[in-house]
């Protein structure tokens, strides 16, 4: 090896090496912080304490807002999935003229008008509704947003379904609803385990849809009151905000392993041809 391949080499493996270490710092941070008595921005060996669960414990909110994070991620997910999975197989299967624009259009108006371009009329039709400072019309939001990504990767799963084997369930007279459960769905498994996740993750995280639409703070989710955990002179209080990071990624953690262990990540249909 020359001089000049050999300086390749050693360069290719230091930029990996820092690379690593600038996402492994802040993971390590997240890990070791919950347990110190003053955390600071710097990782350090803590000083063991668990008092800073206890004082997320004894918080009214803190623990609480968990539980309305898993309620409107929950929500969401299952309604999105639903229509998703409905709309995709109905794109799969009917010839529509323009069938296609329309579903790039939807993708691209989706990308363009954002949810925060979008929040006046939003909210103006969520007070016309009657669903301010209700989860469930956070969760309609939310999933209408998600819904356009959604179609879009569902129907290359749909895609891949065989027709030979709807035709084969229609001789025996199942109806259409009864060939999505019962053949399509099996077959697009991993396609709805993927949007799934995807839909925790992004709502999961969404701070701006619930802050505006909810104000009684027990019915606010984590993303949103992890914000009181600053001063009035916007000074973060680290050893709770480490915490409760903590506590606020492990469902989603979880989630992604359990998925990716079940069934995988896999962007094709479920059927080799």
């Amino acid at each position: 090896m020359t001089v000049r391949g050999a300086l390749g080499v050693v360069g290719r493996y230091v930029f990996v090496g820092f690379v690593f270490v600038f996402f492994a710092l802040p993971l390590l941070w997240l890990l070791t912080a919950p347990f110190d008595t003053a955390p600071t921005v710097q990782v350090s060996l803590p000083d063991f304490t668990l008092e800073n669960f206890r004082t997320l414990w004894d918080n009214p909110y803190a623990m609480r807002s968990l539980g309305n994070s898993v309620i409107i991620a929950a929500g969401t997910m299952a309604i999105t999935l639903v229509l998703a999975a409905l709309a995709s197989y109905a794109l799969s299967r009917v010839r529509i003229p323009g069938r296609d624009t329309l579903l790039y259009l939807l993708l691209l108006l989706s990308s363009i008008v954002t949810g925060t371009a979008a929040m006046v009329p939003t909210f103006l039709l969520m007070t016309e509704l009657g669903l301010i400072d209700r989860q469930l019309g956070v969760v309609l939001v939310l999933t209408g947003g998600l819904l356009p990504t959604a179609i879009f990767i569902l129907k290359d799963f749909m895609d891949s379904t065989p027709r030979s084997y709807e035709e084969s369930a229609r001789v025996f007279g199942a109806s259409s609803l009864q060939i999505l459960r019962h053949v399509v769905v099996p077959i697009a498994r991993p396609g709805l385990a993927t949007i799934a996740v995807w839909a925790v993750v992004q709502v999961w995280g969404n701070f701006l849809v619930p802050f505006i639409l909810l104000r009684s703070p027990d019915r606010q989710p984590a993303a949103v009151v992890m914000f009181t955990f600053y001063t009035e002179g916007g000074q973060p209080n680290l050893a709770l905000i480490s915490t409760f990071s903590l506590l606020f990624s492990i469902p989603v953690v979880l989630m992604y392993l359990f998925v990716n262990r079940r069934y995988g990540f896999r962007f094709h249909g479920g059927i080799k041809r």
